[in-house]
């Protein structure tokens, strides 16, 4: 286990490095999203979240830099601007980047203690804490990316080997019934190795029978709500939507460009491609949007329960592992995650990863948002006492809850009792959506 758990933490620390290295240093100041700290904190942040958690925290080794513990100690929750960095001096970036590098030596001679830790230490039994370090690290990889999305096209430095993009024909629109059922939400905490606070304790809702789109909605199917002026109907949007709608500005997703002149572009990670080349992909949207969509389609979205039944629950009551059965997730094959791809692919390029109820793409391109607010299971344990906000921060109304993961998840995070959460009129996460018949009807 020690030696499993070195290499975790090294592959992990390789892969954020070639993140940060896919910016110039000279951006590393920079804001790309005005609600996020600077990339600089981010390449800080990593590290003292491990120390903090595992160093100070578990083992009571006190602090590795006083100042830099503190400092990169906690991210901004993207709710408004509120001039957290006002003031804030950025340390040099070689002094971060040696901070960075005598933690993560430290905390690789620490994992022996944490292992060899006895007495009934929830958090190094099964070296827990070291995987709420690991999986803080692949959350952060993801969010990089969304932040890397809004710097200028150019400025990026593609990796080596990076996949053409996959613009092939995507799977057509489709209704799948799903019958009624029992959801499995959550699960039994001595049952698995790891999970976050909110994925605790399991437990069962009912379900009832409901239709749901085979395959998320797809940009080019967005672009028929874009045309039909989707954007400047208020009667289709919540009131506090259309008023933050009408502040942004926004008439069109936010990777979507349009100059007046050669018509709709779409901003990768690296590029900008004509949309309707990627018009097989994924829309991209907020909540918000999502929600004025299922208005403008007369259809709704599925709730946490719903989804998660079409996607792990059987017709014969049975529960999966994964949506396709009991092999653990393969990046390519079950679906788009793992940066097998650095963007979306066509909907349905994975059948591999079909539900026993026949969902394509139930991991992996995009999240699929739920209409449910982000909110403890009944019996809930903030049994993290390093990091008791985690969860409990956001128990606040504003949060919901989104189910699959994304191209950018890696495949850890894949697991059925896992749940990502986001503010429902925050416009930059890798978030889809698919939805669920008002009428009943599959027709």
């Amino acid at each position: 286990m020690i030696d499993v758990f070195r290499q975790r933490l090294r592959e992990a620390w390789a892969r954020s490095d070639r993140i940060f290295e896919l910016a110039p240093r000279d951006r590393w100041l920079e804001r790309p999203i005005d609600l996020r700290h600077p990339i600089l904190f981010y390449i800080g942040h990593l590290p003292a979240f491990a120390w903090n958690q595992v160093g100070a925290g578990l083992l009571g080794n006190g602090a590795a830099h006083p100042v830099f513990d503190e400092l990169f100690e906690r991210g901004i929750d993207p709710i408004a601007d509120d001039g957290h960095d006002a003031g804030i001096e950025w340390p040099p970036i070689d002094e971060v980047l040696a901070y960075r590098d005598r933690v993560r030596e430290r905390l690789l001679d620490l994992v022996e203690e944490v292992v060899a830790r006895t007495g009934g230490d929830r958090l190094a039994d099964r070296g827990r804490i070291l995987n709420v370090v690991l999986e803080h690290e692949y959350m952060h990889q993801e969010t990089l990316q969304y932040m890397f999305s809004e710097l200028p096209a150019g400025t990026l430095r593609k990796p080596a080997g990076l996949a053409e993009y996959a613009l092939g024909p995507d799977s057509p629109p489709g209704i799948v019934e799903v019958g009624a059922g029992e959801a499995v939400l959550g699960a039994d905490f001595d049952a698995v190795d790891f999970g976050w606070d909110n994925e605790f304790p399991q437990h069962w809702l009912p379900v009832a029978g409901f239709c749901i789109d085979r395959v998320p909605v797809t940009i080019k199917r967005w672009r028929e709500f874009v045309d039909a002026g989707g954007y400047r109907r208020p009667e289709l949007w919540l009131d506090d939507d259309w008023r933050w709608r009408e502040r942004s500005g926004l008439d069109h997703p936010p990777r979507w460009r349009n100059d007046g002149g050669d018509g709709w572009r779409y901003r990768t990670l690296f590029d900008e491609l004509d949309l309707d080349l990627v018009g097989g992909w994924p829309v991209a949207v907020s909540l918000a949007e999502a929600r004025a969509w299922c208005r403008w389609t007369e259809t709704r979205l599925p709730t946490e329960a719903e989804l998660h039944h079409a996607l792990y629950g059987t017709p014969d009551g049975t529960l999966r592992r994964f949506p396709w059965g009991d092999e653990a997730p393969v990046p390519g094959v079950h679906g788009n995650f793992g940066f097998v791809n650095w963007s979306p692919v066509p909907v349905g390029s994975h059948p591999l990863g079909e539900s026993a109820w026949g969902l394509l793409d139930t991991v992996g391109s995009l999240w699929q948002w739920t209409e449910s607010q982000f909110a403890p299971f009944p019996g809930f344990d903030a049994y993290i006492p390093s990091y008791p906000g985690y969860s409990t921060d956001f128990f606040d109304h504003r949060h919901f809850v989104m189910l699959g993961g994304s191209w950018a998840t890696p495949a850890p995070l894949v697991r059925r009792s896992f749940r990502n959460w986001f503010q429902d009129r925050y416009p930059y996460v890798f978030a889809g959506f698919r939805t669920v018949s008002r009428s009943g009807s599959c027709d």
